[in-house]
């Protein structure tokens, strides 16, 4: 119970350990998903930005546990819309679940809502910032797929700038002596201080504006979307929207053991020829998502 009361607002917030220790209460997961093992805690679900697969792989999770769910998917629909702060809304929250999911569109807001809750706090997003939720089941899909974490080519791909799953990912892979290969268009390349982190490993890392250039090296390629949303401009996003789609020919001289990644939602940078080679695993990865987020509610609780 080494985890129990924990926030995870970064994925900093945990140590290699810890991350290892969600990864075998995940495994456990996967080879029995349901059971009744938080019945009668409450989880809240607190969803001030659109999201499909984190907010319902979370309430999926919760659900195989026995859990209760409560929360709200639209902002609109909470007491936000007639002008009630985020403390506020987190302070009286508390007082109702046992742990609270949130994602939010400000960075900082999930580090703000665990100064004020008296209960456990996941992010699950904030803004450009993190998603270490994302993370840690891209880790248990990397550890799935290869075998280890440690050693690897990981190329990333797409959005780099306001992508927070790269950031968070980038973030944890600097513990394992990892490889990074860094595609973007120049308007979108990896931020400076995360760059940061790879720098203080000792780790080296590439970057590129071809993706056939990455490609031929990795084992693990990591593709996202462009994210309209991150935009003010919107002619700066049709400017880049489209400069990376991975079709099925560009796969022909990659690694026997690659495996394409993805956060998901994609929009047209995984072409659907993709989807039915032996690289694809952008589906699984999300089926990965509910045994990483049963592990971490388990876990904080104190269940495991």
């Amino acid at each position: 119970m080494i985890l129990k009361n924990r926030n995870l607002i970064s994925i900093a917030d945990f140590s290699k350990d810890e991350y290892h220790h969600i990864l075998k209460l995940a495994e456990g997961f996967e080879n029995q998903p349901v059971s009744d093992i938080a019945k009668g805690k409450v989880v809240a679900t607190l969803f001030f930005e659109p999201s499909t697969r984190t907010r319902l792989s979370f309430e999926s999770a919760a659900a195989r546990m026995g859990a209760a769910l409560i929360g709200f998917s639209d902002a609109s629909n909470s007491s936000t819309a007639k002008g009630e702060s985020l403390a506020d809304t987190i302070r009286t929250v508390s007082c109702y679940a046992d742990i609270i999911v949130m994602r939010h569109p400000l960075e900082g807001a999930a580090r703000l809502a665990s100064d004020v809750a008296t209960v456990p706090i996941i992010n699950a997003g904030d803004g450009a910032n993190q998603h270490p939720t994302q993370c840690m089941l891209d880790l248990y899909s990397i550890l799935k797929t290869q075998g280890t974490l440690d050693n690897l080519n990981i190329a990333l791909v797409g959005d780099l700038k306001y992508g927070r799953t790269v950031h968070s990912l980038v973030e944890a892979m600097c513990n394992y002596n990892t490889t990074f290969h860094l595609v973007s268009p120049l308007s979108l390349k990896l931020p400076s201080v995360v760059k940061m982190h790879i720098k203080e490993h000792q780790l080296v890392y590439h970057q590129y504006t071809d993706l056939l250039e990455a490609i031929e090296k990795a084992d693990i390629l990591y593709m996202t979307r462009v994210q309209r949303e991150r935009f003010l401009d919107i002619q700066d996003y049709e400017k880049v929207k489209n400069a990376y789609i991975l079709e099925k020919s560009m796969l022909k001289n990659s690694k026997p053991n690659l495996k394409v990644l993805h956060p998901l939602p994609r929009v047209n940078e995984i072409s659907t020829d993709v989807d039915n080679t032996p690289q694809a695993y952008y589906f699984q990865q999300a089926q990965n998502g509910v045994y990483v987020r049963q592990a971490l509610i388990a876990a904080i609780l104190g269940l495991k």
